[in-house]
């Protein structure tokens, strides 16, 4: 194949347009949680994953789990979390089965903050995801998201 590859350039032209809707929802967001929470969207996504977590088998994630689920490095990861944790958003402890695992546990006042958050983030999901809809490049990407989960009729 060369450059000029008409497969080719639809592939980098469709990547194009997925990357750009993905930064204008994230900056939308992120404008959004900022203003109204003072939380960036890594942080928010940060809050929203260790709130899964649960006492039960395989309830806890390892740092490389977190870093995974946030798409950050783990070296970015830990500095988010020391952050957050200076907030007194997070908490950190030992294992109880192993001592050279550390966890890390939303607080309260996190969990708080996460409540209070999650219908800004929704709201400016949804926003960001129609004004992308008006833009003949982006609403079928905008289409196939929207389907993802979607209820399956039966």
């Amino acid at each position: 194949m060369t450059a000029t590859d008409p497969a080719l350039t639809a592939l980098a032209q469709g990547w194009c347009s997925l990357s750009l809707l993905h930064d204008r929802i994230e900056a939308h967001i992120e404008r959004a949680l900022q203003t109204g929470h003072d939380l960036s969207v890594r942080e928010y996504s940060l809050l929203q994953v260790l709130s899964r977590q649960h006492d039960g088998p395989g309830g806890h994630l390892q740092m490389r789990q977190v870093a995974d689920a946030v798409v950050l490095s783990q070296s970015a990861t830990t500095r988010l979390v020391t952050r957050l944790e200076d907030r007194g958003l997070l908490e950190r402890y030992l294992c109880p089965t192993d001592r050279r695992g550390i966890y890390t546990n939303v607080t309260p006042a996190g969990l708080e903050l996460l409540e209070h958050a999650r219908p800004t983030n929704d709201t400016a999901l949804r926003e960001a995801l129609d004004a992308a809809a008006t833009n003949p490049e982006l609403a079928p990407l905008v289409r196939a998201v929207e389907s993802l989960h979607a209820p399956q009729s039966a």
